[in-house]
């Protein structure tokens, strides 16, 4: 009755482990930009948005600015990045969730300097930046869709900060720059670093701000490049050494699900005697095992998990976990995924629960208690000890069940 309740209870945690968290934060930061662009879909807001696409000379951005621009553009950038991370953290990506702490910092302050003290999106985005504080472990992925994402946000916001600037310097360049196609230009050309010289600035403002569109370009081209290749060749390292080749080299090894004592022991073992050991622990636990260890990160008792370990083609599939609704689980899900030769072997870490595991069919069930008691009651009443006995004891034979 106990470990039925403990199965029932392991079944709803497991749903609740399953659920996709990162999906209901994405949806809310996503709110949190909507919410925040929600002023621009006004008349005023959207006429202000016009105008800035209007923009064709120095004397129009400097009138767009002087008439509250600023806010407005910048309510604009900081709204569609939050709406383009949440599209990141659909994907689980580092890159995002720390955009999004740091565009959701600054909703909030935008939202009680701006919007005449109003403190409602301030503490939405404070309540959204806790969030992602607590659930930081589910966001540790490389994504390069996020990484692309990221990317091309980061160019376009420079595009705006450089063209808008050029053409209100516009007469601090050499020819004078009032025409967007030419701004473009010469931003352009500076963020890469290329400078033809056929544009330079003469006043010390206009090489400030020139300075300031060089460094921003090399900082913002040197992140977007590592943001979209880390993911693409991290990718291809790790699907190297545990993805495709290592899955097709798999071959009449044994797996082993779990990461303790029993399990770190085994394993060294099995390395020893020249044995391929596939080991699969929980994607948030850490483990004790070598680095050169074949290891995956996911739960064994998912049908799925146990195929990447090659399970149709194993020899074991050793349940080991500390506790014994998770091993049940697994022989469960092995039965599944196993081959036809594929023995299943079950910890059993309760002498209680023997009987309840083996109506799961493991082919082979592990009591150590079991053996560990009987022997020393053998030894303390001067019986004798044989393999036979210490057989029948070590896989829990229905002989040896005290339940």
């Amino acid at each position: 009755m106990r470990l039925s309740l403990r199965l029932a209870l392991a079944r709803g945690a497991r749903l609740v482990h399953r659920f996709p968290w990162h999906w209901l934060v994405a949806a809310l930061v996503a709110l949190d930009g909507y919410l925040f662009l929600q002023p621009l879909w006004g008349d005023a807001g959207a006429h202000g948005v016009l105008r800035a696409l209007q923009v064709r000379d120095g004397a129009g951005v400097a009138a767009f600015l002087d008439s509250g621009g600023i806010a407005q553009m910048a309510r604009l950038m900081l709204g569609v990045g939050v709406l383009v991370m949440a599209i990141g953290l659909l994907h689980r990506a580092r890159i995002a969730w720390v955009m999004s702490l740091l565009l959701l910092i600054l909703v909030g302050s935008y939202s009680i300097w701006h919007d005449q003290g109003h403190a409602g999106l301030a503490a939405y985005s404070a309540v959204l930046v806790a969030v992602l504080i607590v659930y930081w472990r589910s966001f540790d992925q490389a994504s390069l869709t996020a990484g692309s994402l990221f990317a091309v946000l980061s160019v376009a916001s420079l595009l705006v900060y450089a063209v808008f600037g050029v053409l209100y310097l516009g007469d601090g360049f050499s020819p004078p720059v009032h025409d967007p196609v030419a701004a473009l230009y010469f931003s352009i050309v500076s963020m890469s670093t290329v400078g033809y010289g056929d544009i330079s600035p003469h006043t010390d403002t206009a090489r400030l701000f020139t300075v300031s569109i060089v460094i921003l370009g090399v900082t913002v081209f040197a992140t977007s490049i590592s943001a979209v290749a880390g993911p693409l060749i991290g990718g291809n390292i790790r699907q190297l050494m545990r993805g495709r080749v290592s899955h097709s080299m798999r071959k009449n090894h044994i797996i082993l699900a779990g990461a303790g004592p029993l399990a770190q022991s085994l394993h060294a073992a099995l390395r020893q005697r020249g044995h391929e050991v596939t080991v699969i622990v929980p994607s948030m636990d850490s483990h004790p095992y070598p680095a050169d260890a074949d290891l995956l990160e996911g739960d064994a008792s998912e049908t799925a998990v146990l195929l990447q370990a090659g399970a149709a083609r194993a020899r074991y599939i050793l349940a080991l976990r500390q506790d014994d609704s998770e091993n049940a689980f697994i022989v469960m899900a092995g039965r599944e995924a196993g081959g036809p030769d594929t023995k299943l072997v079950a910890l059993v870490n309760s002498p209680l629960h023997l009987s309840k595991i083996r109506r799961v069919n493991p082919d082979i069930v592990i009591s150590l208690q079991a053996l560990g008691s009987e022997i020393l009651a053998r030894t303390l009443s001067g019986e004798t000890i044989d393999e036979a006995l210490i057989t029948r004891l070590l896989f829990g034979e229905k002989t040896a069940d005290p339940a």
